[in-house]
């Protein structure tokens, strides 16, 4: 049996990437996000909110003492250093949850031709090479600004340029559009992953 062809889904903050990945859905394949990969490991792993707590203290805590990622965010984007120490916490665990969804997925007894990983940073921690496929969604800068609801600029200083993803990518969108052409191009490479996949 094939396996499902492992398509990650990156670009900037603000370009579509979780429209993609919903589109993706809609063309029948199996989808997870790393963005809520993090958000259920801050919110029910032991060992990261005690790893967190350890190192900023009961001030990231909300009032019922879960971990509250706005004030983490905060944080780490106003300070590198913790930034770097938080992704060297958590990405190795979206790593491997991810991959490990990956089997499960294709063990199923009918497995989907494509399973879709949004992977935000997905050049920058060298993360191509555990995937088949790489999308990349891009948009021009002041699309972005309209759509980004937060500021944006201290974390797309550290992302590398679309112009560096989409030299490297399989497929490439500029999503300026409506969401219908965005679902149109996500049905032609699912089109042509089923045919690579026969």
């Amino acid at each position: 049996m094939a396996r499902p062809v492992a398509v990650a889904i990156t670009g900037g903050i603000g370009a579509g990437k979780s429209e993609a990945l919903a589109a993706f859905a809609r063309y029948g394949a199996a989808v997870v996000s790393s963005d809520e990969i993090v958000h259920r490991l801050l919110r029910d792993d032991p060992a990261v909110g005690k790893a967190l707590t350890g190192r900023f203290g009961d001030r990231i805590l909300d009032e019922a003492g879960q971990i509250d990622r706005t004030k983490i965010a905060e944080i780490v984007f106003a300070d590198n250093e913790a930034l770097e120490w938080l992704e060297a916490l958590l990405h190795p665990l979206v790593v491997q949850e991810y991959l490990d969804w990956r089997e499960q997925v294709a063990e199923l007894p009918d497995p989907p031709p494509v399973t879709a990983t949004e992977v935000p940073l997905l050049y920058e921690v060298g993360g191509q090479d555990r995937f088949d496929v790489v999308v990349v969604v891009t948009a021009p800068p002041a699309v972005l600004s309209a759509r980004a609801t937060v500021a944006t600029d201290d974390r797309e200083s550290r992302l590398l340029p679309d112009s560096v993803k989409v030299a490297q990518a399989d497929f490439a969108f500029v999503n300026d559009g409506s969401l219908d052409e965005l679902d149109a191009f996500v049905g032609e490479v699912m089109s042509e992953l089923g045919a690579r996949a026969e």
